[in-house]
């Protein structure tokens, strides 16, 4: 069990209990920005640098607010800068290269980029991204990093022997980045690993990875390791060995058909709850968030529950995306309430750790 979480616990908390609440990280973007980069990508149009900074700096100052409006603890900027979770992180990478988009389902392409060379580090990724949020926010600033196994897995890979050498060397970067992220001075990182319960063979890769990814980093940097899709089953108990604080799960879509996975045995990490689900442009009712909310006290007790949205939002209208953010943010004021007066039997919610 982790001992970073209540370094992000507000000085005016309401409650004694503390469920802390954030987002994954992707967030809609202001159709404004979607309209700029188009100006910005057309070579006909007189749009810089300039003029993209300053728009991508507007669109993060506005979305990081609006986390906060909606009452979150911990915040991003929706990850504004950002286009895709691989492609992103591989035109910053050397030894990517891209050769056009391909088809991944429907009428959805991805700019799916080759490993041509040996992976190495040039310019820092985030760094500029986390400052600038957490310089126009009053709240503590999380950062989402697509993880080394994504990297590998939803590239080409034309350089190495095998997937696993090639995300090992990718690890090293990760690692790299976070020291410089740290050094700017963040304290909360999110590993995002999609892949990894699509292809839950592989787990003993993510593991090595992010050994790699923590060497060094200090203990009091939370990481969390976000997981989404797929059957968690074929992959616990066996993350419980990763070297992260806290597993982000995507469950609400679901309707937690999978939450008894992680009973048995017992869950020993925080658990980074998703009570909305990202995949419905419908916004739930608080009542319905304070209901899937006590879904992870049968898991986990408060002091290891997080509370987050499924995924990333950024597929939603925004409307939307808000609504969900505000009416979780008041459930779980609600059950940190309910706790405090005694009203939830957590002793009663969750189970005893099985005898070995």
């Amino acid at each position: 069990m982790s001992d970073t979480k209540d370094q992000f616990r507000p000085e005016d908390h309401p409650h004694d209990h503390f469920l802390l609440t954030t987002v994954v990280g992707s967030y809609p973007k202001p159709k404004w920005l979607n309209r700029a980069r188009e100006l910005y990508e057309d070579p006909e149009v007189d749009f810089d640098d300039e003029n993209w900074e300053e728009a991508t700096n507007d669109a993060s100052r506005l979305i990081a607010n609006e986390h906060e409006r909606a009452g979150l603890d911990v915040v991003v900027d929706g990850e504004m800068r950002r286009n895709e979770m691989v492609e992103f992180f591989a035109h910053r990478i050397e030894g990517y290269e891209f050769n056009g988009p391909v088809k991944v389902w429907g009428h959805n392409y991805f700019d799916k980029p080759s490993v041509v060379d040996e992976v190495s580090y040039d310019e820092t990724w985030l760094v500029e991204e986390y400052e600038f949020t957490a310089s126009v926010s009053d709240r503590p600033v999380k950062v989402p990093i697509t993880g080394p196994y994504t990297l590998a897995n939803w590239s080409f890979n034309e350089a190495y022997d095998d997937l696993e050498s090639l995300a090992y060397d990718l690890a090293d970067l990760v690692n790299e980045e976070i020291e410089k992220l740290v050094e700017a001075g963040a304290r909360y990182i999110q590993i995002d690993e999609p892949a990894l319960a699509t292809t839950p063979d592989d787990h003993a890769i993510v593991g090595g990875c992010l050994e790699r990814i923590v060497d060094d980093v200090p203990d009091d940097v939370r990481v969390g390791l976000h997981v989404c899709y797929g059957d968690y089953s074929r992959i616990y108990p066996e993350i419980l060995e990763f070297p992260v604080d806290e597993f982000d799960l995507e469950l609400a879509n679901g309707d937690y058909d999978q939450l008894d996975v992680f009973k048995d045995p017992a869950f020993t990490k925080d658990l980074a709850l998703g009570v909305t689900d990202a995949h419905v442009a419908e916004v739930e009712s608080v009542e319905q968030i304070e209901r899937n909310v006590r879904k992870g006290l049968e898991v986990v007790p408060p002091e290891q529950l997080v509370i987050s949205p499924d995924c990333g939002l950024k597929l939603l209208p925004r409307e939307v995306a808000y609504g969900k953010m505000a009416n979780m943010c008041r459930a779980v004021r609600n059950v940190e309430a309910a706790l405090d007066a005694g009203e939830i039997d957590v002793e009663r919610e969750v189970p005893p750790p099985a005898d070995d």
